[in-house]
């Protein structure tokens, strides 16, 4: 099975390779620009921050302003390990392949990141002008790639030894305490390739994507906060990436069909009370490449989609109250040639969409129109290779 896995693996990073070197080279990559000394600036204003995923691992900050243009900020030491090394056959552009290595809580007071090289999780607190390093918290497991909150219960998702999801209690300072007996493995086991863990809206649910299984693991969620055995999915689609659910609880997931060119697509699905998933709108096509991220606007009837691949992002309408997907528009934004287009983020108000451009080393920013469509701000540069992870406000 390992021998099968990693042939597909590799089959697969062929093909997005060869996508990226011929199907967009004829298209133009945007210029990113130079980022200049940083200067203090209000960070509750509005705030950019991208995990750098360095062996020394830190936090870049890009204040907004209200055009949604980005200014830098500043880098804040994690206190631990990065990984910017891909494993397997996961490219530089993308070492953690992974949704959620960076994520804010609802009411942007901290901010958590995790840290793959030490099996670590950091928490700052956001302040005015900096951000302050709480603590660094074993991770209990190994290399974290993927982080996911609801109200005072965090939980990560550890790729690396035999793939696990662990949950800690966060106090009111942002500490974090293990939680005991919220330790649960993945259906696929060292061969699940997992992308994300998540949270539906009400918290109920837990929903990790296992790329390689092609298969959604779910999780009851208990009152004391601790997660039933997982439950097996089958994906309606191949290679489940990233995932987010709107307020209605319909779950939109990306499938980048093993990165196979102009195959690309996302499902939707609803969850019922015992972990089951049952397919609304089933692979949607997108007919772009590598489909892996997703992120909903906060009226819950917009979704986007980064396509890897292609350098694109997708847009999908999502019916209300039935959680139907339709596709608005394959090429709602375009980030260049070879820009490889990973994380994205939605600030606060969903009025500006930023992505992480892996093959840029950049930060593509978008304002998202009353229709859905997406108009290119600004491309702002300086970070390094490796980067992963994102988060707005």
């Amino acid at each position: 099975m390992h021998k099968q896995v990693k042939g597909i693996g590799i089959f697969v990073s062929f093909l997005i390779l060869a996508t990226l070197s011929t199907v967009t080279a004829a298209r133009p990559s945007p210029t990113p620009r130079e980022r200049p000394t940083p200067h203090p600036r209000n960070f509750h204003a509005g705030a950019v921050y991208v995990l750098t995923n360095q062996v020394e691992n830190t936090v870049a900050v890009f204040n907004r302003d209200a055009h949604g243009q980005l200014t830098p900020a500043g880098e804040f030491s994690t206190g631990g390990a990065g990984d910017p090394v891909p494993q397997g056959t996961d490219p530089a552009t993308d070492p953690l392949a992974s949704q959620g290595a960076l994520i804010l809580d609802q009411g942007n007071q901290f901010l958590f990141a995790v840290n793959a090289g030490s099996n670590q999780i950091s928490v700052f607190r956001v302040g005015n002008t900096e951000l302050t390093l709480v603590g660094v918290f074993d991770s209990g497991g190994v290399r974290p790639i993927s982080l996911t909150l609801h109200d005072d219960l965090l939980y990560v998702l550890n790729e690396g030894g035999t793939p696990d999801i662990t949950g800690f209690a966060v106090a009111n300072d942002g500490t974090l305490t293990p939680l005991a007996g919220s330790t649960q493995p993945l259906i696929g086991d060292t061969a699940a390739d997992p992308a994300q863990v998540g949270f539906s809206h009400d918290g109920t649910l837990l929903v990790v994507t296992e790329k390689a299984g092609n298969r959604l693991d779910t999780y009851t969620i208990d009152e004391d906060g601790l997660p039933s055995a997982p439950i097996e999915n089958a994906s309606n689609g191949m290679t489940p990436f990233g995932f987010a659910f709107n307020n209605h609880e319909d779950l939109i997931v990306s499938e980048a069909f093993g990165g196979t060119p102009n195959q690309s697509a996302a499902s939707s699905y609803s969850a019922s009370d015992d972990g089951t998933l049952s397919v609304i709108s089933g692979s949607v096509p997108n007919s772009q490449t590598a489909s892996c991220w997703v992120v909903i606007t906060n009226n819950g009837h917009l979704a986007f989609v980064s396509n890897t691949g292609s350098g694109t992002i997708s847009s999908y309408g999502i019916g209300s109250g039935d959680g139907t997907l339709s596709l608005i528009n394959s090429v709602a934004g375009d980030t260049g040639a070879n820009s490889a287009p990973i994380d994205m983020a939605l600030n606060n108000s969903s009025h500006f969409l930023y992505v992480l451009a892996g093959g840029l080393q950049s930060v593509v920013s978008f304002r998202v129109e009353f229709d859905g469509s997406l108009t290119l701000i600004d491309t702002d540069g300086g970070l390094p290779l490796g980067a992963q992870g994102i988060a707005a406000k």
